[in-house]
Parts: C-alpha cells; structure tokens; sequence
C-alpha cells in the first residue's frame, strides 16, 4: 500500500511513525503547503514526493491511500476530493465539522466503494476492548449507570508547552481558528470511549459548555480565547441506562487521563487509560478492573489482565489488503458527530434534546 500524508503537523507526526512501522505499508508522499515543515518532515521520514498541495498530489497520482491528517475544518474538503480520485481514507478525528458533512462524507466514501476509516485512537486501548467484551457477553447484566471522564491539564501544567505563546494550543482556544473547544476536540473520544464500552448508544443529551477567563480581555494577539475548556453531559441510552461524560483542560494532575464506569445490575467495570498516542495500545498504560459475582458482597474489586489489539492504523492497512471495511468507520464518525451537534445545540438552548436514532 502507497500512502500519502496530506498536513505535516503533529498529528502527521503519529501517522507516519505508525504506518511506517507497519509491513506492507510505504511512505511515499507528503502534502503540506508550508514549506519548510514539509520538508522537515519529509526529511524525517525519507519520503521523497513533495507537494505544496493536494490537486498536485492527485495529478501525480502515485498513491493508493491518504492519511488525512489536516486541520478540522479542512477534513470534508480534502476527503472528499480524495475519495473522488478513488483513494482509500485514514481521516483524524472528528470526520467533519457538523453531522450532515460528515454524513455526506459517509456515502461519498460508501458510492465510491473506497476504504474508510476515522482514527478513534482510543480504540486501541486494551482495557476498553477487554470491557466491552464482558458487557456483551453479560457478565455484569443489564447496564444501569455509566461514568466517563476525559482529563487533561495543559492550562494549568506546562508538560505538554506553553499553551500562551505556542500556537499548537493556541488555535484550540479560539472559535476563530476552527476550534470548537474541548467538546469540539477531545468530547469525540470520550462519547465513543462511553458508547463503545458500554456497548450503547445516545438517545438524549443535556450539556453544558464552560469557558473560563484566562488572561486580561481574554485575547492573545489574533487569538481570542472563546472556546470551551470544560464540558459535562447528562446523558441517556438506549437502553434505558443513564450517565455523566465530562471533559475539561483545567483538570489539574491530570495529563491525559481517560476513566470508564459502567454499572449493571450483576457488577460492574472500571477502565483507565492514561497515555496518548500508540502507547494506548500497551497494556501497561491502562488499567480494567471488576466488581462481580462472589465480589458484590464484600465489594471487592480485582483486576482483570488484558491483551494488546491492534492500533487503526494496522486496521487501515488490514482492510485495504482484504478489501473489506473495519471499524471505526465514517459511518461512526458521523453518528459521533451526531451527538456532538446535539450536545452544542443542547448547551444553546440550555435544554434536553434527543439524539436522533442512528447506528453505531
């Protein structure tokens, strides 16, 4: 598989270190039109093609697949275009910036037969996959009540930079700069991190946005720092369950901490994650642990040993070379973006909505 890298950024960083990795797999492109990362980054990873922009790439057409790893607001323009010239898409997170270019997205990819895949990182966590395997094979019965929480810290702890003079934080404070804030940002994970574990779906939502001040106007040169920092939703499932997904950048001692609770009516689950990046993919990085049969009387919770799974990456490179879809698929990502649309909507009118019905 010949891959070209469309956006040289960070996160194109993990695209090309993950699939360079993979057999099979050749790096044999890159798109980015600021000049000096592109070629930085081409250097990096031995990738000789070099485009300043994607029409260019897709006139050369040496390539069978894209990793897309743009900026939000630039995902349905390219992806599209890609999947016009028949190339299989690896798309970042979120697939689009509201649910009817996601969807439209969706059948584009599904008419044109072509591979599709969002990168839901979180997927890969052992924990997760092992959760979710024992809610559906019913170890902990009927799910009552369910707990998810995405924390982060990079407004209060500099680990991760400066957020104030470093643009790769910057831009995500800032509406004008195509951020829609923590929600906008990480809120896909942590939606799916819920729905997928638990092994359920939305039906209603009632969120609530919060942005704090940060500085004096609350303005840092062109970026005005009116994005979300913390976000909580109620939630309600389908299938009569209930539960609390919050995030927040605020979230002091906590780096990038992923947490899952799911309550059933014969036990229940923990997950834990605390790494980003391909270190989700090693056990050692997350936790599961469980309250069930001889447990429940004494509330005794033990862990429950995991094992590795396969990253989105390898999946990408798994359904080309079988021709065959995996998930997470646009179709996925379209209903996240579903619930993300409703949740922002439900925040403005300070107000319960439902999620209209669709497939996870």
């Amino acid at each position: 598989m010949r891959l070209l890298i469309l956006g040289t950024g960070a996160m194109a960083v993990q695209h090309a270190e993950a699939f360079g990795a993979i057999a099979g797999a050749k790096l044999v492109a890159a798109v980015d039109p600021h000049t000096e990362r592109l070629a930085a980054f081409s250097e990096r990873f031995e990738i000789e093609q070099r485009f300043a922009g994607l029409p260019d790439a897709l006139d050369w057409d040496g390539f069978d697949a894209v990793a897309n790893a743009t900026p939000d607001n630039v995902h349905y323009e390219t992806t599209m275009d890609c999947i016009a010239a028949n190339k299989h898409v690896f798309c970042e997170k979120p697939l689009a910036t509201n649910q009817k270019l996601a969807a439209e997205m969706t059948r584009s990819a599904d008419q044109a037969g072509v591979i599709n895949m969002v990168n839901l990182l979180y997927r890969g966590v052992p924990a997760l996959q092992a959760a979710r395997e024992m809610v559906l094979a019913g170890e902990i019965g009927e799910v009552k009540h369910v707990e998810a929480s995405y924390l982060q810290s990079w407004l209060t702890q500099p680990s991760w930079g400066d957020w104030r003079t470093d643009e790769r934080w910057l831009w995500r404070l800032s509406t004008r700069h195509g951020s829609n804030g923590t929600l906008g940002d990480v809120g896909i994970h942590i939606i799916d991190f819920a729905c997928y574990g638990a092994g359920l779906d939305f039906t209603n939502v009632h969120c609530r946005l919060q942005t704090f001040p940060k500085v004096e106007s609350n303005r840092i040169g062109d970026y005005e720092l009116d994005a979300n920092d913390s976000f909580t939703i109620n939630a309600s499932f389908n299938n009569g369950a209930i539960g609390v997904i919050h995030s927040s950048r605020w979230a002091s001692g906590h780096q990038n901490d992923l947490a899952l609770r799911i309550y059933g009516d014969k036990g229940g689950l923990e997950v834990k994650c605390w790494r980003g990046g391909h270190l989700v993919a090693d056990p050692k990085y997350s936790s599961l642990r469980a309250c069930k049969e001889d447990g429940l009387t004494t509330g005794t919770w033990r862990d429950v040993p995991c094992r590795t799974v396969p990253l989105n990456y390898q999946r990408f490179v798994d359904a080309i070379c079988h021709g065959e879809n995996l998930e997470p698929s646009f179709a996925t990502a379209t209903r996240l973006q579903q619930i993300l649309d409703t949740s922002f909507e439900s925040h403005a009118q300070n107000a319960a909505l439902s999620v209209v019905s669709g497939d996870l």
